[in-house]
């Protein structure tokens, strides 16, 4: 009975990571099998480096998003992979560099006022493209798809209905917020009869993920290697919190060093596939606490499960079929909650907005991010979240902490008295 039951708990897992899985591939272009596949791929890769020590799962980063979509319309997805292969790279040299000089490193390199407002940009960059899909258009608004007083409904419904169940629900359902949004805006969107089922009829049963062989483009590495920031940042925050679920110190034992290499490994395998790039996943954490389904084979049998259903192919094509509206309609609530986990970075470690040292990075960074600046030297150029990645940065080791310094002196003077 025990063996029948670890992987029914890795399958109820995979259920309450499912809707944010396969939301990043649907928004960004990719294939929602092979997000999947590496998902499951992933996770393994992890448990491997980390001894299979943490109960956590590994799947689609919502980080991304806004990266790979102006990727895949700029470069195509080959690019896009080999830039995620190298954003990748950078958790791995992160993890070496945790390893020598000790986790305390990446909190000087990348502290609030540099890693809040680049989470802001990442979510408020592409709001446009939300709205305009919530209203039934294409992304960049230049084809209508469905009539717009039909896709608000359909919209709003998704919209409220996630915002509802993330607040007001209880136990499990409490942590699939996105896949009951999706499940009711479908539910109107074929009461509405705007659903082609046409390419689930086409579909195979069982078929190969459309895998996609990464090409190297140094444009688009240029571009991936900065987004690497928030979702470095965000991973240890996941690894506290698994911590504190278990009561045990993963940053010690297996090490932040081990943890953040097998999230970099997991996303370079994954974009090997051309896969979304991963991360660890709050809500399958937010499972774990609820369950105390500590035993971390638990999300081996998680990770065995998704690439079972990567093979599915009527699966894929059936979440082909997701109209626009709804997709839209969670973005909306996605990527401004994306931009408020930036603004509470800043709130909660008490960045001074005062300091013109703060006030001047945080602002150069806001504007330089949504606003689309970009410098360009021949055919290289930097724009976006990549520019404004490294100008926080730059300006960061650059400007004088004044503040830090008089806190410096106050705290000799104390130490004399």
């Amino acid at each position: 009975m025990k063996n029948l039951t670890q992987p029914l708990q890795g399958a109820q897992m995979l259920f309450v990571a499912f809707g944010a899985l396969v939301l990043m591939p649907l928004l960004t272009g990719l294939d929602t099998n092979v997000a999947l596949f590496t998902a499951g791929i992933g996770t393994l890769i992890f448990q491997l480096i980390t001894k299979r020590q943490i109960p956590i799962f590994l799947a689609s980063s919502f980080a991304f998003i806004a990266p790979i979509m102006y990727g895949v319309q700029t470069w195509g997805i080959p690019s896009t992979m080999g830039g995620l292969m190298a954003a990748g790279m950078v958790y791995v040299l992160l993890a070496t560099v945790v390893k020598v000089r000790g986790p305390g490193f990446i909190k000087r390199l990348l502290p609030p006022v540099v890693v809040g407002p680049v989470i802001i940009v990442i979510g408020l960059g592409l709001a446009p493209v939300a709205v305009n899909m919530a209203i039934g258009k294409t992304g960049d608004g230049s084809l209508v798809l469905i009539e717009q007083n039909t896709a608000l409904i359909i919209s709003l419904a998704s919209l409220f209905t996630t915002i509802a169940v993330a607040i007001f629900a209880k136990g499990m359902l409490k942590l699939m917020p996105i896949l009951a949004g999706i499940s009711v805006g479908y539910g109107l969107s074929l009461a509405f009869g705007i659903v082609d089922f046409s390419a689930v009829t086409n579909a195979s049963w069982i078929a190969m993920p459309n895998f996609v062989a990464p090409e190297f483009n140094w444009h688009a590495i240029l571009f991936m290697i900065p987004v690497a920031i928030a979702p470095a940042v965000e991973h240890i925050g996941d690894i506290l919190a698994i911590s504190n679920v278990t009561g045990k110190d993963f940053i010690k034992k297996p090490g932040l060093h081990r943890t953040l290499a097998g999230d970099g490994f997991a996303t370079i395998a994954s974009s090997a596939f051309g896969g979304p790039p991963n991360t660890t996943y709050s809500e399958v954490t937010g499972a774990v606490t609820l369950t105390k389904a500590f035993n971390p084979v638990i999300m081996t049998w998680t990770a065995i499960t998704a690439i079972t259903l990567a093979f599915v192919g009527k699966l894929g094509a059936l979440m082909q079929t997701i109209p626009v509206p709804v997709m839209g309609g969670i973005m909306c609530l996605l990527f401004g909650s994306i931009a408020a986990v930036g603004l509470n970075s800043l709130i909660k470690n008490n960045v001074d907005m005062n300091e013109p040292r703060n006030l001047s990075i945080v602002g150069v960074t806001l504007v330089f991010g949504i606003g689309g600046m970009a410098f360009g030297i021949g055919s290289f150029s930097l724009t976006g979240i990549s520019l404004c990645g490294i100008v926080a940065i730059l300006m960061n080791l650059v400007l004088p902490d004044n503040a830090a310094a008089h806190s410096k002196i106050i705290s000799e003077d104390i130490d004399q008295i």
